[in-house]
């Protein structure tokens, strides 16, 4: 597990907004990363236009944004072989990456590299993909990442029929003891967020909610205040 992580429980484990750049201004990134510096991650979704329908940004731009992020950055990679591309990003700087169960060859190989090098390694499940498969591979991830719209593009409606899988996938976590996040991704809001937590995520992605917001450091703030309410229930 990398440098900095330790064992704990969702209760005590502080829950954590991944503001999602897909939403911002890409004509001035620099400055939409210093609008989310009060979040714990920045999420970047990097998509190929083969795994998905869209094309986004690769590895020199996310090497370029790491050196200009005031929080870590979480790349999401929505692309076919990570087997080949993940460590890439890496090496680029990324302090957690993210591949596709229906994507990935050998998982555990990859998540063993991507943890030698230092990185926390999530294995992310589109909506229609069950998370049963990989209940017994639970140790050899940081976080699990359970799709809530379908992949390849920003602010869609958020898909309640995913919650089932978030609660399924924290009880095992939970009966498990590991240290393994539960991140969601896709439509969450003020309005989605409380389910979300009560569901068992404790890794929120959020994009057009953020961005959108005039005053993205409140909504990051409003965020997390719902979400601890969720769990505080």
């Amino acid at each position: 597990m990398p440098a900095g992580t330790s064992a704990r429980t969702l209760e005590s484990m502080a829950l954590q907004i991944s503001p999602s750049i897909l939403a911002s201004d890409f004509g001035r990134l620099a400055d939409e990363l210093a609008r989310i510096s009060g979040a714990d991650w920045a999420h970047v979704d990097v998509m190929d236009n083969h795994f998905v329908p869209n094309l986004t940004l690769g590895q020199p731009v996310v090497e370029a944004l790491t050196k200009v992020s005031p929080i870590p950055v979480d790349c999401h990679l929505m692309i076919e072989d990570p087997d080949r591309w993940a460590p890439g990003y890496a090496d680029a700087g990324a302090r957690s990456v993210t591949f596709h169960a229906e994507a990935v060859h050998a998982p555990v190989r990859l998540a063993r590299e991507l943890r030698a090098l230092g990185v926390r390694a999530g294995l992310g499940l589109r909506p229609a993909t069950p998370v049963e498969p990989y209940l017994e591979l639970l140790p050899e991830f940081d976080m699990i990442l359970i799709m809530t719209v379908e992949p390849g593009f920003g602010g869609q409606e958020f898909l309640d029929v995913c919650l089932p899988k978030v609660r399924r996938t924290r009880d095992a976590v939970r009966r498990t003891g590991l240290d393994v996040w539960v991140q969601v991704d896709g439509g969450v809001s003020e309005a989605t967020i409380e389910r979300c937590a009560d569901a068992g995520a404790d890794v929120f992605v959020a994009g057009s909610a953020v961005f959108g917001a005039g005053d993205a450091a409140a909504r990051i703030d409003r965020l997390r205040d719902l979400a601890a309410g969720a769990c505080a229930h």
